[in-house]
């Protein structure tokens, strides 16, 4: 018979917690773990003979952080940033960089088992960059690889 902590334990490893955010009328989540902070867009230094999704870097709080625009990086068509968009600083191995998303809702628990493996093609992005996706509340929720997704 399990202990209660025992079952407590598999509960807690069967939950994955993640950041959702919104591109282009899509939700995606990233795992919350590789979050390190969520900020309001700001002034970008551009540098010169890097992708054209790599906007530049921003100075937060004495660090240099290269900023991706997520948009740019699916070929997506360009917005205007507002009030909504979001860097979402992450670190992801030894790299600590800003994705640029339009909007972030929320922070949530999904489970583990629900995720399903990505299909060829969602919402305009190559299945490359997809961890998985997961239904929640009526919508879908496409996980993100940031591994991948950051390579060029």
């Amino acid at each position: 018979m399990a202990q209660a902590s025992e079952v407590l334990m598999e509960t807690r490893d069967d939950l994955m917690k993640i950041v959702i955010f919104r591109i282009n009328d899509e939700d995606y989540g990233v795992d919350v773990s590789l979050v390190n902070s969520i900020e309001r867009m700001t002034d970008v230094t551009r540098v010169p003979n890097v992708n054209d999704y790599i906007l530049g870097v921003m100075n937060l709080r004495g660090s240099v952080i290269p900023l991706i625009d997520l948009r740019k990086r699916f070929g997506l068509p360009i917005e205007t940033y507002n009030e909504d968009t979001r860097i979402i600083v992450l670190s992801v191995g030894e790299i600590e960089v800003g994705i640029v998303v339009d909007s972030c809702s929320d922070v949530t628990d999904i489970k583990r088992g629900e995720i399903e493996p990505p299909p060829t093609v969602v919402g305009g992005i190559e299945s490359t960059y997809i961890q998985g996706v997961t239904k929640m509340d009526r919508r879908l929720i496409i996980l993100l690889d940031m591994e991948k997704t950051l390579k060029s």
